[in-house]
């Protein structure tokens, strides 16, 4: 008789889970609107019906797939932020958290920039990039007033664009090390609007 106990197999996810990963992995990769629904179902392995019962519709199905991501960018950056010892590190952790990305072969940039510019104007994906660009502006915003900024806003405002502008050269030229400007340039603008004691 084997001493060795039976593991009972992993449960098989759900479908909706299966749908939401074959999205993320399939619109990311290569874009929303050059991936037909049919190649989602197929990689998911569901119905047809089964999306279209579980999401509604594939423009349903790509705002899931950015609300996914939204939830991923909010745990990574939050978990950098609380790491940080000083409220000019947090600001900093922020970028080093991003930059992190930039190495990884998969990278393909920010899926919002990508989806949101092959969707039309006013639908739900359109919502799902404005919710994600006013927790980065929120974020942001936060983050320079707990640092004592001078100019909250205007700081707030100026490393929102250091984030998009240093996600985009790291996809567009291919250069992972982009990151070490955008650091620069935060440290610089950090120096000329923070209190020297943080």
């Amino acid at each position: 008789m084997s001493t060795t106990a039976k593991r009972a197999p992993e449960p098989r996810p759900s479908a909706s889970r299966r749908l939401l990963d074959a999205a993320g992995e399939l619109f990311y990769a290569e874009g929303v609107q050059s991936v037909g629904i049919e190649r989602v179902i197929e990689t998911a392995g569901v119905a047809k019906a089964t999306l279209y019962n579980t999401f509604g519709s594939k423009e349903a199905l790509v705002r899931a797939y950015l609300e996914e991501q939204h939830a991923d960018t909010v745990g990574r950056l939050t978990a950098a932020i609380a790491a940080a010892k000083t409220p000019r590190g947090r600001i900093v952790a922020v970028f080093a958290a991003q930059a992190e990305l930039y190495s990884q072969p998969d990278f393909r940039g920010c899926a919002f920039v990508s989806a949101s510019s092959e969707a039309p104007r006013g639908g739900l994906v359109e919502q799902a990039a404005d919710d994600y660009r006013a927790w980065i502006r929120a974020m942001f915003r936060d983050l320079a007033d707990d640092a004592g900024a001078s100019n909250p806003d205007l700081l707030s405002a100026q490393l929102q664009l250091i984030y998009d502008g240093a996600g985009l050269g790291a996809r567009m030229d291919r250069r992972p090390d982009v990151a070490d400007p955008a650091r620069a340039a935060v440290n610089a603008l950090l120096d000329a609007q923070l209190p020297t004691t943080t």
